[in-house]
């Protein structure tokens, strides 16, 4: 199958894959700081904690890395394709050993950003061919900076805001953690929303305006359920782990119910899915088709009793002279940003929300369809050979956030 309206590698592209590395290495370079801070303060349960939420969202987006690697090895060309583009991670069988043991330092992640930027550094300045595959890597790119923001920087933002309300202070350092955090949720919610819609063929639907609007909402709701989560651990420190994985495992349940089909083997899609549980744990992620409004109801209503226990318990058991000069704003401001968000969803929805585009064969895309019928084809016309790369795991993605009934 063909689709000549795949999109091509430009300069915005590959803008965005420098900023996004110079935002990945800020963030890391801010954690390794507050790290440095915490321990020679002997604050050791801080440092601890923020230890590891580093270490299991580097593992965890390693190990997505390498079975994409081991998935993507299968596919025609593909030893062809990468050794001809000359990219530094991938290759053929003889980077394999290689690959894997950069995979288990914890550069995989890193090589992957300095090999799209190198490879669209050939394709949008040198002129080279090889557009198809800088654009598959960009792709990839995206869904782990969305992984790596949601492990790590929504978590350490929690506890950033948890650390200032324990001690009623705010020092420079924690400060710039807090908005290096900030902003790797911000630009990998714009990147991950644009990487997405790229695979759409109407390019007059994907304005600024639109992504604004799906920045700001997610924003909005992402924003007031991180301070939510800070203030209960403020009054129960401990407790909110117990908290955390009481309705972490629902949500792997609750997604394993859906029928999850991202990852090519088993082991993969319970990662995918344990990942999964841990995003909605912050915010809503849609993973497969069909009744995704109904489905996206139940989880904001669940969430909004869930973050309601969570603000009554902190307002319950606060310390009210230490509170006192922020409890009024912050028991407005939570409720009041999660409804604000809400609607602002709903109007992207209605008035900013690009339809998929119908296949001129049945007309109309089945509300319903299964993740393996994919609107956007897996093959199309490359520059070098009758064969070009499309990123299948967004592919998918894209059929649950773009469908006629999709509220993801």
């Amino acid at each position: 199958m063909k689709c000549p309206c795949f999109p091509r590698y430009s300069w915005l592209d590959f803008l965005f894959a420098v900023v996004g590395v110079c935002t990945f290495l800020f963030d890391v370079g801010s954690d390794v700081w507050l790290a440095r801070e915490f321990y020679q303060r002997g604050e050791l349960f801080w440092f601890s904690a923020l230890l590891g939420f580093m270490l299991v969202s580097s593992v965890t987006v390693q190990m997505f890395s390498w079975f994409w690697i081991q998935y993507d090895s299968q596919l025609e060309n593909y030893d062809l394709e990468t050794s001809s583009r000359r990219v530094f991670l991938f290759g053929g069988p003889k980077r394999v050993k290689l690959t894997c043991f950069l995979h288990i330092c914890q550069l995989g992640f890193l090589l992957r950003h300095i090999s799209a930027i190198w490879l669209g550094f050939c394709v949008w300045w040198r002129r080279e061919k090889g557009s198809e595959y800088a654009v598959y890597l960009t792709h990839d790119l995206s869904m782990l900076r969305l992984i790596e923001t949601f492990c790590e920087s929504a978590p350490q933002l929690s506890l950033m805001i948890y650390i200032m309300l324990h001690t009623n202070h705010a020092r420079t350092i924690q400060c710039v953690s807090a908005i290096a955090s900030t902003t790797s949720i911000a630009w990998m919610v714009v990147d991950y929303h644009r990487s997405l819609r790229s695979f759409l063929p109407d390019k007059s639907k994907q304005g600024w305006l639109s992504s604004a609007v799906y920045f700001l909402w997610n924003l909005l709701l992402i924003a007031s359920r991180v301070v939510t989560v800070a203030l209960f651990a403020s009054v129960l420190p401990y407790y909110v782990a117990v908290h955390f994985f009481c309705i972490w495992p629902v949500f792997v349940l609750w997604a394993c119910l859906q029928g999850t089909n991202f990852m090519d083997s088993r082991t993969g899609e319970w990662l995918y899915r344990a990942t999964v549980g841990l995003i909605w744990y912050f915010s809503w992620f849609n993973v497969a088709e069909g009744k995704t409004k109904g489905r996206s109801i139940i989880y904001h209503l669940f969430i909004i009793t869930d973050s309601g226990i969570l603000l009554f318990t902190w307002w319950w058991l606060r310390d009210l002279e230490k509170t006192q000069s922020y409890t009024f704003y912050l028991l407005i401001f939570i409720p009041l940003s999660y409804i604000m968000g809400l609607l602002i969803k709903a109007l992207y929805y209605c008035c900013f929300h690009p339809k998929l585009w119908q296949p001129v064969d049945t007309g109309k895309v089945p509300d319903d369809a299964p993740d393996t019928i994919v609107a956007l084809n897996v093959s199309v016309e490359a520059d070098t050979s009758d064969q070009e790369f499309v990123n299948r795991r967004m592919a998918k993605h894209v059929n649950n956030f773009y469908s006629m009934t999709t509220h993801g």
